[in-house]
């Protein structure tokens, strides 16, 4: 934060009494205070944020922002230190604009993607059109900060303190152009209202995060605050019309005056896909923008990443690009990184591939989606993770017995809970799926990809779902190396005698 003050009008903010101060930095931990800084004393989960007034004060704190439950809670402490407070309504709504103002700098073009499963590929692929076409751009979310400048994030959609650092650090890195994932749990919590976005997009919504959100109805509302609040009303708004609730989220965007590009596969559309054809390594697409047909191949493999494709396109295009060089450049994507990606092939000439599926909907269209490119068997294995949407466990079982053609059952990120009652939930999917003839249960992970590319026959392909690009099992607090690309690697070495 290198030296500056701001006053608290200067961050937005108004203080009980109209008392102003000067702010040397902003903190959301206690621990992370220093002289001058502003706690913002956030309402929590299991603990109000109120609740650690007192060690903020005693760093240094000479402001605290909260609600009026943390006010109450911290009353006699901010009293005691003479400290000034901000009492908002929405206090994490206040903090996410004060951060982008105090910070101070983004990059002049930002976007941003919501949906339960796409996220990352869209904002990769809007990246990578934007890189094609010569510009300084980068993606922010579950991966980090990827592209012309990087860094490492912990979330999806980080506190907004944490993101304005980021889109700063891009920004004086010379970044022009940067695409966000906006997860459910960063728009419920208000984390991008400081971000100026040009566009956002819409993907899909199916079931996940309902140990959070605990109603569809609360976690479509979610999602829905980037285009009833976070997008302003100049902004443009692309939504995937095959997704049932894509009409809504349209009807939404509409409400606010934004303008909309629709995607589809029905005539009308903005961006119409009207045909796909598969090979062993992409797929030819037909689409037509605004009724001009073209015809390209994407080397990307399963076919709802042409829907991936098209959303980033309409992103680039809502932002400012021009549509011909925007579908010039679309042969030149890469795969992203765990969705669907080759991860080894065997000497036999059988595949493994990994992909980020963790929800019932996300296996299912990755299991189908990759069955027009293989000849043969497919194989699946999947897991799910612990201290998560329980009631996702055995849907995911099911959707995997439905698609696949044999199945193994393994562990994902189990945490706290007992790995095998993971388990036994989605076999109990797979069985009552009337898939218990070709299901096996093998708990270490590794082993699974050992047995899963032992099966595979020539023609056949094996999908490991669930952790794609992440590089650890979380196993109780500890996080154990684990890359489900590399132990597939690792095993078609083994069994193919390449071993060194």
């Amino acid at each position: 934060m290198g030296g500056q003050t701001k006053t608290l009008a200067e961050l937005g903010l108004t203080a009980a009494g109209g008392r102003e101060v000067a702010v040397t930095g902003l903190a959301v931990d206690s621990r992370e205070v220093k002289d001058g800084f502003l706690f913002a004393a956030m309402p929590g989960s299991r603990v109000h944020g109120a609740e650690f007034v007192q060690y903020a004060l005693r760093m240094g704190a000479v402001a605290v922002l909260t609600d009026a439950d943390g006010a109450r809670i911290a009353a006699d402490v901010i009293d005691a230190h003479d400290a000034a407070v901000i009492v908002a309504e929405a206090p994490r709504q206040a903090l996410a604009c004060a951060a982008a103002l105090w910070f101070g700098t983004q990059p002049a073009t930002m976007v941003a993607v919501t949906g339960t499963n796409g996220k990352t590929s869209v904002s990769t692929f809007t990246r990578q059109i934007w890189i094609a076409l010569g510009l300084e751009a980068v993606n922010l979310g579950t991966t980090g900060i990827e592209g012309a400048y990087t860094a490492p994030l912990a979330h999806t959609t980080p506190e907004p303190i944490t993101l304005h650092r980021a889109l700063a650090a891009c920004a004086q890195a010379g970044i022009t152009h940067a695409a966000m994932e906006a997860s459910s749990h960063g728009l419920d919590q208000c984390r991008l209202d400081g971000v100026h976005l040009r566009a956002a997009g819409f993907t899909n919504f199916t079931q996940d995060h309902l140990d959070y959100h605990h109603t569809f109805e609360a976690y479509f509302a979610a999602k829905a605050g980037l285009f009833d609040r976070v997008l302003p009303p100049d902004g443009t708004a692309v939504i995937n019309m095959d997704d049932p609730k894509g009409p809504d989220m349209a009807g939404i965007a509409q409400a606010r005056g934004q303008q909309v590009i629709r995607v589809g596969s029905q005539p009308g559309m903005d961006l119409q896909l009207q045909a796909q054809r598969f090979d062993a390594t992409g797929q030819q697409l037909r689409f037509a923008w605004q009724g001009d047909v073209h015809l390209l191949r994407l080397p990307l493999i399963g076919g709802f990443q042409a829907e991936n494709v098209a959303i980033a396109a309409g992103l680039v295009i809502a932002a400012g690009a021009e549509p011909e060089a925007v579908f010039r450049v679309l042969p030149q994507l890469d795969t992203v990184p765990g969705r669907m990606q080759l991860a080894a092939t065997r000497d036999n000439g059988a595949a493994v591939f990994v992909d980020y599926a963790h929800t019932p909907d996300a296996v299912a269209t990755a299991i189908r989606a990759l069955r027009p490119h293989v000849m043969g068997r497919l194989v699946a294995i999947v897991g799910a993770g612990g201290d998560r949407d329980t009631a996702k466990r055995p849907l995911m079982g099911r959707a995997a017995a439905e698609h696949a053609d044999q199945v193994i059952v393994t562990d994902d990120n189990p945490r706290s809970e007992d790995p095998a009652t993971i388990r036994a939930a989605l076999m109990a999917g797979v069985i009552d799926a009337g898939g218990v003839g070709f299901v096996t249960e093998v708990g270490d992970r590794a082993e699974a990809i050992l047995r899963g590319v032992d099966a595979l026959q020539p023609g056949d392909a094996l999908l490991i779902c669930g952790k794609g690009h992440e590089t650890g099992q979380i196993v109780g607090d500890t996080t154990y190396p684990f890359n489900d690309a590399e132990q597939a690697s690792v095993a078609v070495a083994a069994l193919d005698g390449r071993m060194a």
